[in-house]
C-alpha cells in the first residue's frame, strides 16, 4: 500500500493514542469525520492497523522482572522449530519471541513477578519441552527505551 501524508498522520496519530475518537482524530490530521474515518477503514483492512490495544504497566501488575531467554535446541528441522514455536505461544509470561540468527535458536523476552516465576517458569515449562537443549537467561537491569510506535515513512507530498 502507498501511503500518503494524510495516511502517515492518521498513524502517528493513532499509535500515540488509539483510543482516540474518530472525530478528535479528523480533527488533529484536519479532515473531516468522514474521509478520515474511510481512510482509517481502508489502513485496517489493507493490514497497516493490525488491531488496538491498551498497554498495561507490568510493575503495576506485580511483573517486575524483565528476562531475555536464549534458547537452542537439539535440531534445527522445520518440524522441531514449528513445535517449539507452537508450545512457546502457549505461555502468557512469553511477552515476544523470536526465530534468531547465531548462537542460539530463539530469543524470548518473558515478563514475571520475581526470581521465584523465572526459575517455576524455567523448570517447569521452559526446561521439560522436548528439543530444547540450552538455555541462557539475561535480566534487564533498567529499561532505557520502550516503545510501541514504529518509525513512520517520510512521505513527501505529491507534486
Amino acid at each position: 500500500m502507498s501511503l500518503d501524508v494524510i495516511d502517515v498522520r492518521i498513524l502517528a496519530e493513532l499509535q500515540q493514542d488509539g483510543s482516540l475518537s474518530n472525530v478528535e482524530l479528523a480533527r488533529r490530521v484536519n479532515l473531516s469525520p468522514s474521509p478520515c474515518l474511510v481512510r482509517v477503514k481502508a489502513l485496517e483492512t489493507q493490514g497497516v492497523i493490525q488491531r488496538y490495544v491498551a498497554l498495561a504497566d507490568p510493575k503495576a501488575l506485580g511483573l517486575g522482572l524483565n528476562v531475555f531467554i536464549s534458547i537452542s535446541l537439539k535440531q534445527q528441522s522445520k518440524e522441531a522449530l514449528a513445535d517449539f514455536e507452537t508450545r512457546i505461544a502457549e505461555h502468557e509470561e512469553v511477552m515476544e519471541c523470536y526465530l534468531m540468527s547465531g548462537d542460539s535458536d530463539y530469543l524470548i523476552r518473558v515478563a514475571v513477578a520475581d526470581i521465584g516465576a523465572l526459575e517455576r517458569f524455567i523448570l517447569d515449562q521452559l526446561s521439560p519441552m522436548q528439543g530444547v537443549e540450552k538455555i541462557r537467561s539475561s535480566f534487564a537491569l533498567k529499561q532505557v527505551r520502550y516503545k510501541t510506535a514504529l518509525p513512520l515513512p517520510a512521505v513527501l507530498p505529491a507534486r
